[in-house]
């Protein structure tokens, strides 16, 4: 059973990342899955639980790549400068959106429109805002940074973030886009450095 829906998603993801959430029809899922429509509905109550399925495995795979490439220390280390994680994390989340589609297009684009904001909200809660809310008032502790009021603060970021990996997925030149972007988003993070 477990290779049935693991053969759903593979076949949704692929087709949801090429031809979008709407283009794409129930019949053409289970075909790419090899299955029967009734084994769809035995794993997801409908398109839109599949998506979901879909949209949480990219988030938990960029999470697990960015954990992989992040600094060797565990983020909660005490002592270690937390400002400097903040920056390595979005650095190393650039990089990965010049070699990635299915996440802008999925996670960012398709998802809040297709699930709502609600289930943007969380899925972004359950991977990122939480840790990076950690980061900031960590930060703020270490006086690395100005003490501004950490909701709205992560919440501007993850915008930020967000429309960065829209900015360079949607360029001619990726690698350019990103080397953009990052002196930009650079600058932005330099005004809340104390110095």
């Amino acid at each position: 059973m477990a290779d049935t829906r693991q053969a759903l998603v593979a076949a949704a993801r692929t087709l949801f990342a090429e031809q979008g959430y709407a283009a794409t029809g129930t019949e053409e899922i289970v075909a790419g899955a090899r299955v029967t429509r009734g084994a769809l509905y035995h794993h997801f109550r409908d398109k839109a639980d599949l998506f979901r399925a879909v949209m949480e495995q990219i988030a938990q795979e960029v999470a697990a790549q960015l954990v992989d490439a992040g600094p060797s220390r565990p983020a909660v280390t005490p002592g270690a400068d937390a400002w400097d994680e903040i920056r390595d994390g979005l650095a190393a989340f650039l990089d990965l959106c010049v070699v990635t589609d299915d996440f802008q297009r999925i996670v960012l684009t398709e998802g809040p429109a297709v699930l709502g904001p609600d289930a943007w909200d969380e899925l972004v809660a359950r991977h990122g805002s939480n840790l990076l809310a950690e980061w900031l008032t960590r930060a703020a502790g270490q006086g690395r940074i100005a003490p501004v009021p950490v909701p709205p603060l992560t919440r501007l970021l993850i915008a930020m973030i967000s429309e960065s990996s829209l900015y360079i997925a949607r360029a001619a030149d990726r690698p350019a886009a990103r080397q953009a972007i990052g002196e930009a988003l650079d600058r932005l993070l330099d005004g809340l450095e104390l110095a």
